[in-house]
């Protein structure tokens, strides 16, 4: 793409430099944005699935001891252990959000220590009651003995794409390359795990092709077969050639129901973009900055 650069840098790095304009597009976890960007206006979720980096970031307390019989929240909170002189020692990365999470939930007697890795040892050590911190297959959790508590989840996380508010509005050109983005994204993502195939058929029209076609449970594609006429070379035969898109796990299946119609010559190959007629994203963006009517515009190279 023209006139974009692009820089790796830390995740808390890329959100600070967004929300003082520095940066104008970043690519970051949900809970780093949402940690570091502390509900700051300037930080606009522009995509919020990329479907990759999937976690969560939540409540871990030990399975031993006095938190044994300990299976939710509530009854983490009301344990008469937790007092001004003895809070609950909670180990976390998470200075802004873990805070917030506990005071919007009564904790009343609760102290935070911060770290940046290693935190499942913390109880372990002696130096936390528990942690609060991302959770993935849990098995880094397992190992060091520890158990999630209903209610314990503070947010679900994957990567999402943020934009400076600021340089949206302000810089020339930012919103017209961010759309391009987003496009490509909605468009690569949709099409994800996505195949086309291609057969050849015979039949007397494309209208007893298609009713063949449509008779079968896995091959209408996304709004239906497409069906146009073969000019075959050698005996003259009428032939038609199909083109269904089908999601990878119904690819097999799906060949063979072609062949059960009478489908020959399958091709198969994986899409990289299906374009839709708009993105509702892009619409959502637009209504968040207050341009409405910049969803409507047509963008020209």
């Amino acid at each position: 793409m023209p006139n974009l650069e692009v820089w790796f840098q830390r995740p808390k790095d890329i959100t600070k430099k967004l929300l003082t304009g520095d940066l104008d597009l970043g690519i970051v976890g949900f809970d780093t944005a949402t940690e570091y960007g502390q509900g700051d206006k300037n930080l606009v979720i522009v995509h919020d699935a990329l479907g990759y980096g999937e976690c969560h970031l939540s409540i871990a307390i030990p399975k031993y001891g006095i938190f044994e019989n300990v299976n939710s929240l509530r009854e983490l909170m009301e344990m008469p252990q937790w007092t001004k002189q003895k809070p609950l020692r909670v180990a976390t990365g998470f200075t802004y959000l873990g805070p917030k999470f506990m005071e919007e939930n009564g904790f009343k007697h609760v102290t935070f220590s911060t770290a940046d890795g290693a935190l499942e040892a913390a109880p372990a050590m002696g130096i936390a009651d528990c942690i609060l911190d991302l959770v993935s297959s849990g098995t880094t959790l397992r190992e060091n003995n520890l158990k999630e508590i209903e209610g314990g989840v503070v947010l679900e996380s994957q990567a999402v794409l943020v934009a400076s508010r600021k340089s949206l509005v302000q810089r020339t050109g930012a919103m017209e390359t961010v759309h391009e983005i987003l496009e490509r994204l909605e468009a690569h993502l949709r099409a994800a795990g996505q195949f086309t195939v291609v057969a050849n058929m015979r039949g007397s029209s494309e209208e007893e092709v298609a009713q063949k076609v449509l008779s079968q449970p896995s091959l209408s594609g996304l709004q239906g077969p497409t069906i146009s006429r073969v000019h075959c070379k050698k005996d003259g035969q009428v032939s038609y050639a199909i083109v269904i898109c089908v999601p990878k796990k119904a690819l097999y299946k799906s060949v063979q129901q072609l062949r059960a119609i009478g489908g020959s010559g399958v091709l198969v190959s994986p899409l990289t973009y299906i374009f839709e007629e708009d993105t509702p994203r892009w619409d959502q963006l637009c209504t968040e900055l207050g341009l409405n009517s910049y969803a409507s515009m047509s963008f020209q190279s």
